[in-house]
């Protein structure tokens, strides 16, 4: 399965004929201009859920989409980025945020296999960025983002990445001014929470840093998850390097 953020095309203009001639089905809500999320599904069609968070049926934003696939529920999300953090673009990413944590405890209670798959536009921790004096004044580091952040993670949804790099400093973006890509100068951003029923079946994790490098790449790396069909009998998920273009499960 597949999450892709920030389409930056509508319904019809998304490729579906080149995705299906991929192997894989998908599942699509589209933006012209800009956001624009999917979920893709090799060889079965995703069961859709939800295009939108609860409540936010009329944001012309395409943020949220939501489907089974192969009985584990799928959530793909691009948060609000939130700047300038003066102004109404922080209000609505930190609203957004409480629309996320109040719907996510619903998905969290299910006990159905989930996963929250995207590009949250979080920072969490001073770990996750190349050097926080420099986004202080930022949205993605407010104290307001991360604490909403650490109230979805208490829910008890467990940060994938962290838990396969929990001391080592993982990054997902590299912005393209002042050569951040060329000085490792990166953020984490982009995460793969999973509920309860998942966590113990993660057995791999990883950022394809190598799609970063290539010409006119996005300034996101790919990142991955692994899962067993049986909870893993690790202590801790493994760490591998593997060459593929999948943002999810």
């Amino acid at each position: 399965m597949v999450c892709l953020q920030e389409l930056k095309a509508t319904d019809t203009q998304f490729p579906a004929k080149a995705i299906r001639d991929a192997g894989y089905h998908a599942m699509v809500r589209g933006e012209r201009l800009w956001n624009g999320v999917a979920i893709l599904a090799r060889g079965v069609p995703p069961v859709p859920i939800r295009r939108a968070l609860p409540g936010q049926d009329e944001d012309p934003h395409a943020r949220y989409i939501e489907a089974a696939v192969g009985g584990v529920i799928i959530a793909g999300l691009y948060l609000p980025n939130g700047n300038p953090i003066r102004g109404p673009k922080f209000a609505y990413k930190l609203a957004w945020f409480e629309s996320l944590i109040e719907h996510a405890e619903t998905l969290f209670a299910s006990d159905a296999p989930v996963v929250l798959a995207g590009d949250f536009n979080v920072v969490p921790t001073d770990v996750d960025i190349y050097n926080p004096k420099s986004w202080l004044r930022d949205a993605l580091l407010q104290p307001q983002t991360r604490a909403c952040y650490q109230r979805l993670l208490a829910q008890g949804w467990i940060d994938a990445l962290r838990a396969t790099f929990p001391d080592e400093r993982v990054y997902t973006f590299w912005d393209y001014f002042r050569e951040h890509w060329k000085r490792d100068a990166g953020l984490r951003i982009d995460h793969l929470l999973l509920d309860r029923a998942l966590a113990p079946r993660l057995v791999g994790a990883g950022v394809d840093r190598w799609v970063r490098d290539r010409p006119h790449a996005s300034d996101h790396a790919p990142v991955w998850i692994e899962l067993s069909d049986k909870p893993s009998r690790s202590p801790r998920p493994r760490a591998k390097r593997r060459r593929t273009a999948k943002r999810a499960a």
